[in-house]
């Protein structure tokens, strides 16, 4: 691997680009076809800045890549490259992508890969190298150790070739069978229609039973394992802080059906294909407009790492750092990502795009990220999904309150789209989280229904 450091001030965040030469120079994408990816995202703690006692420094960005790497080998995908920075590292992988923080780690792969397969390992990796606690087992010595998660989150779209798909991934019905022997409180939940495109969410709540106390690295031995085989979450540590600390919001756009046009910028044949494929990426990602969505004239310390692969096929993952008051703020402050893939080809075309840069942030709103992203796209059809931390605990007696938060969630997401008709708007309110789920079509569009479901119920 070679590697590049970026540092844009004195006060401002270092980023170091280390591209993998030896996977990138015979990476071909022409047996691509599973555009629409898994989404895994495990918490360890509530921020970075309440990792649990006797955590390693920086928690999981300890960890090495070549530990990463084992684990993503049981995934079945690559690192093409890595930019690291001082809050988050993002790996932009083979099939789409993972962003590892101190407190939580994102993994998003795409095709058949075997996603949750890599879970269990993720765990472990957890335990021993970054040195979070432990409740399943009595020493970092057993094989089955694993670290107690704070809350885990699993989705998807539905698939477009599902019986394509290889272990837990032939079906949402195993996909949920696999989560909920493995933890406990976990619930399922399809958004949207079932017989039109639709989005599935599982997610992990706090154990309430009570527990051992948990084990670390250093007070690994003796004592007894919790009364179940599962794994307990939300047990490790208690959310402390400020609000702002703990606040979590990712939006997601996922686009069908793209323009024809627009997408033969996603083919290598419209590009100089002596040029290695993250310079292409470079390319692509100022010309298609990507670059803008976040642009350094707004966000100056933002970072692209993004790649063209052969013969089609474009993946970026974007690092923005939070907005600082002084330079003494920077060492505690958060960064956020984005990450954008592309399957271009007809007969599979899609995109998605996803972020956690809270709205108004640099006052770039959410209903305006949403609008640019869809015009560099055009799709004949698109899913959006707002998943958003409560502010303030709902109760019966502030139905007013709640009311008037779920309409500033809905105003965040665009109504109205210039060209498009919304089919479905869902809210969904759980514990701790506000959900917001739109599909829309574009006008004229013509698509064939049967070939978008996907799944068989």
């Amino acid at each position: 691997m070679t590697s590049t450091n970026v540092t844009n001030s004195a006060a401002a965040e270092e980023t170091q680009l280390t591209i993998n030469h030896e996977i990138t120079a015979d990476l071909d994408s022409t047996n691509a076809f599973e555009g629409p990816e898994k989404l895994l995202e495990v918490w360890f703690a509530p921020s970075a800045k309440t990792l649990p006692p006797g955590v390693k420094e920086n928690g999981l960005k300890s960890v090495s890549p070549s530990i990463w790497e084992g684990m993503l080998d049981m995934v079945n995908c690559k690192v093409l490259s890595i930019v690291n920075s001082d809050h988050v590292d993002a790996y932009l992988l083979s099939e789409s992508s993972m962003f590892v923080f101190p407190h939580k780690l994102i993994l998003k792969t795409c095709g058949t890969t075997t996603l949750l397969l890599g879970l269990r390992r993720l765990l472990r990796i957890a335990a021993i190298d970054a040195g979070f606690p432990f409740h399943n087992v009595k020493t970092l010595e057993d094989e089955r150790v694993a670290a107690t998660p704070h809350r885990v989150f699993y989705s998807r779209k539905n698939f477009l070739f599902p019986d394509r798909q290889q272990g837990p991934h032939s079906s949402w019905k195993e996909e949920v069978k696999f989560l909920d022997e493995l933890f406990e409180n976990g619930s399922a939940y399809l958004v949207g229609r079932m017989n039109a495109d639709h989005w599935y969410l599982y997610m992990t709540s706090p154990t309430t039973s009570t527990l051992t106390p948990p084990r670390t690295p250093s007070s690994s031995t003796g004592g007894s394992p919790t009364r179940s085989a599962k794994i307990p979450t939300g047990i490790v540590a208690p959310c402390v802080g400020s609000l702002d600390d703990n606040d979590d919001e990712t939006l997601e756009i996922l686009m069908m059906d793209l323009d024809q046009d627009l997408a033969k910028q996603w083919y290598l044949e419209d590009s100089d294909k002596s040029v290695e494929g993250h310079a292409l990426g470079t390319v692509i990602s100022n010309k298609c407009g990507l670059a803008e969505v976040y642009p350094t004239s707004v966000y100056p310390e933002a970072r692209i790492d993004s790649y063209l692969f052969t013969p089609c096929g474009y993946s970026a993952n974007g690092v923005i750092p939070a907005p600082t008051k002084s330079s003494d703020d920077a060492a505690s402050r958060a960064a956020h990502y984005f990450t954008v893939h592309v399957t271009p080809e007809p007969i599979c075309s899609y995109a998605s795009f996803e972020t956690n840069v809270p709205s108004g942030q640099n006052g770039r709103q959410t209903s305006e990220v949403i609008d640019h992203v869809i015009n560099i796209f055009r799709p004949g059809r698109f899913t959006v999904t707002l998943f958003q931390t409560k502010n303030k605990p709902a109760t019966p007696s502030d139905g007013a309150d709640v009311e008037d938060k779920q309409r500033s969630l809905v105003k965040q997401t665009v109504d109205r789209i210039d060209g498009y008709r919304r089919i479905d708007r869902i809210i969904h309110e759980f514990e701790d989280y506000d959900l917001v789920f739109r599909y829309y079509e574009r006008d004229g569009w013509t698509g064939t229904k049967k070939a978008m479901v996907g799944e068989d119920f």
